[in-house]
């Protein structure tokens, strides 16, 4: 069976408005503390667009190769929940913003190219506070901050042919996103949210299977594991005879499984129809052109640049450019230290083991920074301290924030290079190990290695190995 998948992907955008009125976006605020009447729906009350938030949607769509639309409408979408007060959404439908455009997605190596059918505009809904789960809560509140808060959706092509390419596609498109500065891409905080549609098909038809979307995946790693889920529930119906149903199913991250929701609506369910209260939006194009010339260097341009800036591989560009702010934390180091690969290496070994690869934020603020980094780099490079000491620098760094030398001066950790008193200690361990002797002399290399371990623990590590394995080496080619 071949799998067929698109995703949906709601950006709440960094607006410091609301899509149709004047209300504060601050994500933490008190529950309904920015609210008015436009957002809450109140009779009589009228949207006004805003202009920021139409802007980043162009902006968006440029960075996608989508076509920008001359002329867009709003619309209202129709459907009943708690946490909408209007009991509509105000929305795009047949005449959206933008249209036809691609991305570009890494998989095991290979490069495919995922369609984006359209990007439109819309405003988000409020939220329902539970009083426990979802499943036991004896009461429900609703806080209506969130409602009307920019959001753009953005729909692919169903060009997606595994659930890891699904996960793919949404790394890339959220590095585009934050790269764009449209939308902070915080998918625990849900300001980026993913509905996933999937169905399978005999391999080789063109007929598309009965769809099934999946709601409720607030990472990349649920977003792959559901739809692992989905394919495996799937395929194990249809070779039961079974017969699958259109639905909306979520996602239960705890059990590991996914449960309907409810009937999957069709578009006519909604009722749309265009919104009489907003006038249609003409894009003018010389709007567009400025915005696309002011667009940044976009993650796969960055990530080929620093494969033929820097000389770094493959996996290394990859993995350093997936996130803005690692990024530039690595240019930054590497403008004070132009060893570009050492610096990878230390990034991806010791800073992503404190930091989390795709925490934006957290890379930024970072008590250890580029410049204290690159310090600490030199440190090593110069002779004054050894690699393992290093690293334990590193630990200290993170936690004070203090430069790598101020920590080596104060705790007295300088790489002992001084080649008669490591003489004298590399004698000592020989004498204290004649069994190792007896088995270098017997050609097990092995040997040596473990005394050059009893001579750095003799120095509780500071010997600088380089002079250490040359000294050892002439004084066993004596023995």
């Amino acid at each position: 069976m071949d799998v067929v998948i698109g995703l949906e992907v709601h950006a709440q955008l960094l607006t410091r408005s609301k899509m149709f009125c004047g209300c504060a976006t601050t994500f933490g605020a008190a529950p309904n503390s920015q609210t008015c009447p436009v957002c809450q729906g109140m009779p009589g009350s009228l949207p006004v667009v805003n202009r920021r938030a139409v802007e980043f949607g162009i902006r968006t769509a440029l960075a996608f190769n989508c076509r920008v639309n001359e002329a867009c409408r709003f619309a209202r979408k129709h459907y009943y929940y708690p946490d909408m007060p209007k009991n509509f959404q105000i929305s795009q439908y047949e005449e959206p913003l933008a249209e036809d455009g691609a991305l570009e997605i890494d998989v095991d190596g290979a490069s495919r190219t995922i369609g984006i059918q359209r990007l439109h505009l819309e405003e988000d809904v409020g939220k329902l506070v539970h009083e426990g789960t979802l499943e036991t809560a004896q009461a429900s509140l609703v806080d209506f901050n969130r409602s009307g808060v920019p959001l753009m959706e953005t729909v692919s092509r169903p060009d997606l042919r595994s659930p890891e390419e699904a996960a793919a596609y949404l790394r890339a498109f959220r590095a585009v996103l934050v790269y764009l500065g449209v939308c902070d891409g915080n998918m625990e905080e849900g300001s980026l949210r993913c509905d996933a549609n999937v169905s399978l098909r005999p391999r080789g038809s063109s007929e598309l299977g009965t769809k099934v979307e999946i709601k409720n995946m607030n990472s990349f790693k649920n977003v792959q594991r559901a739809l692992e889920f989905e394919v495996r529930r799937q395929a194990e119906a249809l070779e039961a005879g079974l017969r699958l149903v259109q639905e909306t199913r979520l996602w239960d991250a705890e059990r590991g499984y996914t449960r309907s929701m409810r009937s999957k609506e069709f578009a006519h369910d909604y009722r749309y129809f265009p919104e009489p209260d907003l006038v249609p939006l003409r894009i003018d194009r010389a709007w567009v052109d400025a915005i696309r010339a002011g667009l940044p260097e976009l993650p796969r341009q960055r990530r080929q640049r620093f494969l033929r800036q820097y000389g770094l591989p493959a996996y290394d560009a990859e993995l350093l450019t997936h996130s803005q702010a690692l990024a530039d934390y690595f240019e930054a180091a590497t403008g004070e230290l132009p060893q570009a690969k050492l610096v990878s290496n230390w990034i991806m070994s010791e800073l992503l083991r404190v930091l989390p690869a795709d925490d934006e934020a957290a890379i930024r603020a970072a008590k250890i920074t580029p410049r204290h980094l690159a310090g600490l780099l030199k440190l090593i490079e110069d002779g004054t301290i050894s690699g393992k000491i290093a690293k334990d620098v590193f630990q200290k760094m993170v936690v004070s924030g203090e430069e790598a030398r101020a920590i080596v001066a104060r705790e007295g950790l300088t790489q002992l290079a001084d080649e008669p008193a490591l003489a004298a200690v590399i004698d000592q361990v020989i004498a204290r190990n004649p069994k190792a002797i007896e088995d270098f002399r017997k050609g097990k290399t092995a040997a040596a290695k473990a005394l050059v371990g009893q001579i750095m623990k003799a120095t509780q590590g500071k010997a600088n190995p380089a002079i250490v394995n040359r000294l050892l080496e002439e004084k066993l080619s004596k023995i």
